[in-house]
């Protein structure tokens, strides 16, 4: 049969093989890491989008129309293009889950409501359903809104973006 030798030889390179597949694949998700969702930050290693604004979270708002008058006087082809800041981890076809849920259908569906995709327990805190105004609070201020999220995306700091915006993800179920 084998001799010793060659018997060390095919052991120590199914030990070496296997060290190094694990080393590959520890390197390989350390470098590609994109988390399981809008969940635990600390393991979520996301991209952080910046938009204009910089890190300013709030603070005193000028006055002016209200958030009803802005969705109601909304464009919707204004709203397709504010969404190019979301399409990198967003989808818009039902069922289609990216980093972050599909956003098909979206205004109406309960909070945590996408199939398939792992929320975090931190949205509970905004509401049980997406209404355009939990939207609104949400997409200007992701993480005050629902502290713990793994949303790395800064925020919508233009209320007419965000009306928008809701406008044209509503008018994708019609």
């Amino acid at each position: 049969m084998f001799d010793t030798m060659t018997s060390t030889k095919i052991i120590g390179a199914f030990c070496g093989a296997l060290l190094v597949f694990m080393l590959g694949k520890w390197a390989a998700e350390s470098l590609y890491s994109m988390g399981g969702g809008h969940g635990d930050e600390e393991h979520h290693a996301g991209y952080v989008i910046e938009v204009e604004g910089g890190d300013d979270h709030g603070g005193e708002q000028e006055q002016g129309p209200t958030f009803e008058e802005l969705l109601a006087s909304a464009d919707v082809g204004k709203g397709a293009k504010v969404f190019a800041k979301c399409k990198a981890c967003h989808k818009l076809e039902q069922g289609a889950n990216g980093t972050g849920p599909y956003l098909y259908g979206v205004v109406g569906r309960a909070i945590g409501g996408a199939e398939g995709f792992n929320y975090s327990g931190s949205l509970n805190q905004v509401g049980d359903t997406w209404t355009p105004e939990h939207l609104d609070a949400f997409l200007a201020n992701p993480k005050g809104a629902a502290p713990g999220t793994s949303m790395s995306f800064g925020g919508l700091k233009k209320d007419t973006d965000r009306a928008n915006l809701i406008a044209y993800l509503d008018s994708l179920d019609d």
